[in-house]
């Protein structure tokens, strides 16, 4: 091990003399001021010096987002080809999107965007070849585009229409109903919803809220006391009934949903990210609901697919970190009468349903789809044939339904859908996308490469084919790793114009996803989230050992915790890469948990108070805490929104403080801070076309490219 250590620094010293350089100029910041703000943490004072900027309300932080945008503006500004960029990108961009259709009632309802739209419209037709007509058009609710259509509910019956709304990118929604013969508004108006789900019973539904912030606390203070309620059409939102709730403990959080046929309402109960317990009760009647405990939280995953009969059909990853399918009797849900329906395989189970008869049932295999069909006795029937190796991002189908709907993509495929014959096991395109970008002549390969700690950690590349292995191409190297999400295939507009330049893009599949189940995932989580810098630092040091790349040509970027696996590499060994784009990323570890929904990432991530040796650790990688003066940290792009209300800006805006006053070299750091914008969720398309062009401009510029558009 030592020896391959050894290997890869020789190999980067030998290779940075033949890479091109693009210094610049050193920079005067807007002056930021410091507070003398001490936290002590078991014995130990840690300085927070620019604590002030977690007031996101005051005019003295407004003062330095004005400050800090106008330096960034000025300086994107300087990049030649940038209008040029931003032509390409709007160029490519302008084309049909289509998401998979459902059917309820006797319905379709499918969702599509012109080319330019800045949010997608939701359609519906009677038949399948029917001209859609559009239903409800979230680009009438705001001028700018930044109301967005953030869920919806059809009634069983297709008669009702429940949609959510989010404002500037925020997660708090409002939930209005609509008639749908008549496409007439309802007076319902539910406020303050946050992670619900939108779930009919009769002429109602449930969901889940908070109760209302104050002003000052609405964007950044901590999430408490979710509730379930139950919303009668026609009644005022304090008129709602509470359905369920935990007084006792403040930080969890409650889901409802039904089975397909609204026999069963379940809940399930979250006090973090991964784990939950599980309530089912029978629903003839809304205004009668008796739930019932069927599992405990919060070891392990529980989700109900559907029902047969009084037995809940589950998922879980209980004592089967890769997953698997169980069989629970309502009256009898002791876990010794569970009946494993189809049991762990070595592929990770991602998600099941029933459709037509059958359980579909999807897997992840080296980071790409496999999707098979079982009866409903749990015995293999066929698989269903995917066009390539890539990704279903959905699949549609209904219990009693032949005919689904799956949508698949890949690097070099957008996304088409296919309707699927269950029966014959065959598919037929339905909608293809009809991209003004010609796709072939683009390679998409996996490899893999030994870890730190010899782990053996997969990576996708993507670059055209022919293009010269020299040491010297531009490169971006993109990962998450945390919360058992997993990185799969998937197109990119903006990547595509990054591409054709000549570069190379790189997604690694690194420890704390979910690529290869639990363990996977809890290789790097909390005592173990090194593993996940260190496996990304490995990728980079494998890209420039094979002559991929050089540290001068490399770029890294992540969002939200991806943010932080980039803040976290960056400060690492920042001598490794040339441009670091963390994206709305957690920067304080130690103090993330104060903040909206930030208790619940304590799962993977542990918190500065539980113990010294948990504080300790996170002080050893938390970005902000881990720059160092003098240092010559590469050139940064952080990117951030002032409404997002999930990973708060705060955590940029300090880091970047802390990294403009320290940094001792000639690279430029910057942030980025989008208004009327969040987390990423409901992005207006010109925001979107924005960002990348300063993103990608940006990257391009400092590795010292010179496209040809």
């Amino acid at each position: 091990m030592k020896l391959n250590r050894l290997f890869y620094v020789v190999a980067i010293v030998a290779i940075i003399p033949a890479c091109m350089q693009n210094t610049q100029n050193k920079f005067q910041y807007p002056e930021t001021k410091k507070v003398d703000t001490i936290d002590t943490y078991f014995g130990q004072e840690v300085s927070d010096p620019y604590r002030w900027l977690e007031d996101d309300n005051s005019e003295e932080t407004a003062a330095w987002v004005a400050a800090q945008n106008e330096l960034t503006q000025a300086y994107l500004s300087r990049i030649p080809f940038r209008q040029q960029l931003n032509e390409r990108l709007t160029e490519i961009w302008n084309y049909p999107k289509y998401r998979a259709p459902f059917k309820r009632g006797n319905r379709y309802f499918l969702y599509k965007n012109d080319g330019m739209q800045n949010q997608d419209v939701l359609y519906m037709m009677d038949q399948l070849d029917d001209e859609p007509e559009v239903l409800l058009d979230p680009n009438t609710l705001s001028e700018d585009g930044t109301v967005a259509l953030s869920n919806i509910s059809v009634s069983k019956d297709g008669s009702f229409l429940a949609f959510s709304i989010s404002s500037g990118g925020s997660d708090w929604n409002e939930i209005r109903v609509m008639e749908i013969d008549t496409k007439k508004e309802l007076k319902d108006h539910i406020k303050w919803v946050k992670f619900s789900a939108i779930a009919w019973k009769d002429d109602g539904f449930f969901y889940s809220a908070y109760d209302e912030p104050s002003e000052e606390d609405a964007l950044s203070g901590q999430n408490r006391f979710h509730k379930i309620y139950y919303q009668k059409l026609g009644t005022e939102q304090q008129e709602d009934r509470l359905i369920f709730s935990n007084p006792s403990e403040p930080l969890r959080n409650f889901h409802a949903y039904l089975t397909e046929d609204e026999k069963f309402l379940i809940v399930g109960e979250t006090e973090s990210t991964s784990g939950n317990a599980l309530y089912a009760s029978p629903i003839d009647n809304p205004d009668k609901i008796d739930l019932k405990k069927i599992v405990d939280g919060f070891d392990f995953e529980y989700g109900v697919i559907d029902h047969i009969g009084d037995e809940l059909i589950i998922q879980t990853n209980h004592n089967a970190p890769r997953g698997k399918i169980i069989k629970v009797d309502f009256n009898q849900p002791e876990e010794k009468n569970w009946i494993d329906l189809v049991s762990e395989k070595e592929e990770i189970l991602e998600s099941a349903a029933i459709a037509g008869g059958k359980l579909f049932v999807q897997y992840l295999k080296d980071a790409s789809n496999r999707a098979y069909f079982y009866n409903l006795n749990g015995e293999f029937e066929q698989e269903l044939e995917l066009p390539g190796i890539g990704t279903i991002t959905e699949f549609k189908g209904t219990k009693n339904d032949n005919v689904a709907f799956y949508s698949f993509t890949s690097f070099t495929t957008p996304s088409n859908i296919y309707t699927y014959d269950i029966s014959s096991n065959t598919s037929k395109l339905y909608k293809a996308s009809e991209l003004n970008f010609n796709t072939e002549g683009f390679l998409a390969k996996q490899i893999f490469f030994e870890s730190k700690d010899g782990a053996r950690v997969p990576m996708f590349i993507v670059y055209k084919e022919g293009l010269e292995l020299d040491g010297n191409n531009p490169t971006i190297l993109y990962g998450y790793g945390g919360f058992n999400i997993s990185l799969t295939p998937g197109f990119s507009i903006s990547r595509a114009v990054f591409l054709e330049q000549g570069g190379i893009y790189v997604m690694v599949n690194l420890r704390g996803g979910g690529e290869y189940g639990e363990a996977w995932h809890e290789a790097g989580t909390k005592m173990n989230k090194q593993n996940v810098f260190d496996d990304f630092i490995y990728a980079a040091k494998y890209l420039i050992k094979e002559k991929y790349t050089c540290s001068e040509k490399l770029a890294i970027v992540g969002g939200s915790n991806g943010g932080l696996l980039v803040g976290a590499a960056m400060t690492k060994e920042p001598a490794l890469f040339k441009v670091a784009i963390p994206i709305v990323g957690v920067m304080d570890m130690l103090r993330y948990h104060n903040f909206t929904i930030g208790w619940a990432w304590a799962s993977d991530y542990g918190r500065s108070d539980e113990s010294e040796e948990m504080f300790q650790y996170l002080l050893g990688y938390s970005p902000l805490h881990n720059i160092k003066e003098g240092v010559n940290y590469p050139a940064t792009l952080a990117i951030t929104a002032d409404h997002d209300d999930r990973v708060v800006p705060a955590h940029t805006f300090k880091f970047i403080s802390e990294l403009q006053a320290k940094d001792g070299g000639e690279n430029p750091i910057l942030v980025r801070i989008e208004t009327k914008a969040g987390h990423g969720a409901g992005k207006p398309t010109f925001k979107q076309i924005e960002e990348a062009t300063d993103l990608y401009g940006f990257i391009m510029y400092e590795l010292g490219m010179k496209p040809k558009f």
